[in-house]
């Protein structure tokens, strides 16, 4: 029933245009308090199913505009869902070898294989989103799984296959939560480390529970996040400097999602400090992406978080006029915190117009954070609803 709950709210905010904290604040004026009792978190428990709204449901009926029966009653599908890790995986523990292996004797072509399998996911994930690449994701862990508990192999191979595991199961995990599909992720995130944990290799035990952290941060759970994101840090102290400056980016997103403006500055600071350290030493590939133009990326976002748009609209834009337009799903985000930093900045004009560009960008991406995105930019272009091309804007879309 609390997913049921959950489903519902969401789609009924989602049809109005509205972002978590407008509910919110729906909820508390339907309701005649003053002030914030309940806010954007409550509002993601709520829809994550970790928590039950229960005697706030009258006032979520409401403010929402149908009765409380509508909000439990099941969604018809309207889709084919997506997969989850259970369709893929044994119920017992996927990573227990057989008792009696009955497969053929492997050795390390295969991981390296797997390897390449695991590197295609992550450049496939640059252009596409992850509602497209969550089938043949989950499809990829199953195969790497069924290969080490059913094959034989040696001890270093079986190392070898355990570290494929973990890679594959980073970019399904990443590409379930572009999907929204949270829970799902932070189960596959988990078998992760399970498996990292098992390969005795902390660098990508890091890289799994910064990557956790950093969907925990985003989806309303801060303290949380900022507890796994240090942890990730603290556990792979001895991790290659272009993770050291990843782990330390994912601490800055969590630092200011809570508010915490210096120790945010002070993580980015020290992130461009490691990333110098790199210095053209052999890495693990999936790193690759990590450079000093990510850095920026991070540091943008950062500041417009913190309401600094001074400092975020230039790099936004250096950004922006180096990116590659195949990548869609990032151009799409990176114009859209270009347009709430451009909002902040008093330019509601350039923003509305920054604003259309990542609505039409997102419009065939099956990306749960654009989506996301494209509510949080509209909710701040609220605020300029006087304005004739915000206002133009905002009517377009409704």
């Amino acid at each position: 029933m609390t997913g049921t709950i959950g489903a519902n709210i969401r789609h009924l905010r989602e049809q109005r245009g509205w972002s978590q904290a407008r509910l919110a604040r729906e909820v508390c004026r339907v309701a005649g308090l003053q002030g914030e009792p309940v806010g954007r978190q409550e509002v993601s428990r709520w829809e994550t199913g970790k928590r039950t709204p229960r005697e706030w449901l009258p006032f979520l009926a409401a403010a929402l505009g149908v009765s409380a029966e509508a909000l439990t009653a099941p969604q018809a599908p309207t889709e084919t869902p997506l997969p989850t890790l259970a369709d893929f995986l044994p119920e017992e523990d996927p990573l227990a070898p057989l008792s009696a292996r009955t497969g053929r004797r492997i050795g390390a072509g295969t991981a390296d294989d797997l390897q390449k399998r695991a590197h295609g996911l992550r450049l496939a994930d640059d252009v596409l989103a992850g509602g497209d690449l969550m089938r043949p994701a989950l499809r990829e862990l199953r195969s790497a799984v069924r290969i080490y508990r059913e094959a034989t192999h040696t001890e270093d191979v079986g190392r070898q296959l355990l570290i494929q595991i973990v890679e594959l199961a980073q970019i399904a995990g990443w590409i379930a939560s572009d999907a929204g599909q949270h829970m799902e992720a932070e189960r596959i995130y988990r078998l992760g480390l399970s498996a990292a944990d098992k390969a005795r290799d902390a660098t990508l035990a890091g890289h799994l529970l910064g990557s956790l952290a950093y969907q925990r941060t985003n989806t309303g759970d801060v303290k949380e996040g900022l507890t796994m994101a240090r942890a990730a840090l603290v556990n792979a102290s001895e991790a290659p400097p272009r993770a050291r400056a990843l782990y330390l980016d994912r601490v800055a997103w969590a630092h200011t999602q809570t508010g915490e403006a210096q120790p945010a500055m002070r993580a980015l600071g020290e992130a461009s400090e490691a990333l110098a350290q790199h210095d053209g030493e052999e890495e693990p590939a999936y790193l690759y992406w990590v450079d000093a133009g990510e850095l920026q990326v991070m540091e943008s976002r950062v500041y417009t978080e913190l309401r600094r748009p001074l400092r975020a609209v230039p790099l936004l834009r250096d950004v922006l006029s180096r990116y590659d337009a195949t990548h869609t799903r990032e151009l799409a985000l990176y114009l859209s915190w270009l347009a709430v930093a451009l909002a902040d900045a008093n330019e509601p004009e350039e923003a509305a117009s920054t604003a259309e560009r990542v609505i039409t960008l997102s419009a065939d991406v099956a990306s749960e954070r654009t989506s996301e995105r494209v509510r949080v930019v509209l909710a701040r272009l609220e605020a300029f609803k006087d304005v004739p091309e915000v206002r133009a804007l905002l009517d377009n879309v409704a």
